[in-house]
């Protein structure tokens, strides 16, 4: 994409070029704007800025006077030369602040239809099968290497994912953002109404930050795994 974020403008601009007497200078620069979009949308804000600094500077060799040159003369030409580089550059910045609003909104989605799947199966499935479809869960939610369920934990204490997201690891708030939910091996306890009804004990991927809110649904996967375990105790 780097590749073509610095030829596709090159390659509009030469095509261009032998028409330049009959066309506008204002008519290019919205042709390369355009190319800087479809840049910014498929590709990553390098990959833009790139496109709008390739466009910026082919505009000014092809279609600024003296033609084949990086100079520029006439105010007309460097206003619109700084134009061309100012909205390529905002609209990059558009086209990436809609990628993060569009993966946010669909991660937020994917983290709904989780907990709805695992309530519905809570309310209708037998203990292993909640239990097992919890695990594979917290391995995609996290980035796990691996997750097991305890019922009857007797190991020390790991490294614990709280209800809030947050990983307390010997005694200390830990940086999961930067570091990765610290190792070999952590835990979120299933609690419901003051009972511990087991744990999950986690292997992560070592280095692999989590954000907090992805150790949040976990830590809430947890308690609806306890509240189906505690039913299902009661009703037997």
């Amino acid at each position: 994409m780097f590749v073509l974020a610095v030829a596709a403008p090159l390659a509009v601009t030469a095509a261009l070029a032998p028409f330049r007497t009959s066309f506008t200078n204002a008519a290019t620069a919205l042709v390369l704007v355009v190319v800087v979009v479809a840049i910014a949308i498929a590709g990553t804000r390098v990959s833009g800025y790139l496109a709008s600094v390739s466009s910026t500077l082919w505009f000014d060799f092809f279609f600024t006077r003296p033609y084949n040159s990086f100079d520029i003369r006439g105010r007309d030409a460097l206003e619109i030369t700084i134009c061309l580089m100012v909205v390529g550059l905002a609209v990059t910045e558009l086209a990436t602040q809609s990628r993060r609003h569009s993966r946010r909104s669909s991660e937020e989605s994917r983290y709904v239809s989780m907990v709805r799947d695992l309530t519905d199966l809570a309310q209708t499935s037998s203990s292993p099968d909640l239990v097992e479809r919890a695990e594979s869960m917290l391995i995609e939610l996290l980035d796990l290497r691996a997750c097991r369920f305890d019922q009857r934990p007797s190991d020390p204490p790991m490294a614990r994912i709280l209800i809030d997201g947050e990983v307390l690891h010997v005694g200390m708030h830990w940086p999961v953002d930067e570091l990765g939910i610290p190792g070999p091996e952590a835990e979120i306890v299933t609690q419901w109404r003051g009972r511990t009804l087991g744990r999950f004990v986690l292997t992560p991927t070592p280095g692999e930050p989590v954000s907090q809110e992805r150790r949040a649904v976990a830590a809430l996967l947890g308690t609806i795994v306890a509240a189906g375990l505690a039913t299902a105790r009661e009703s037997t």
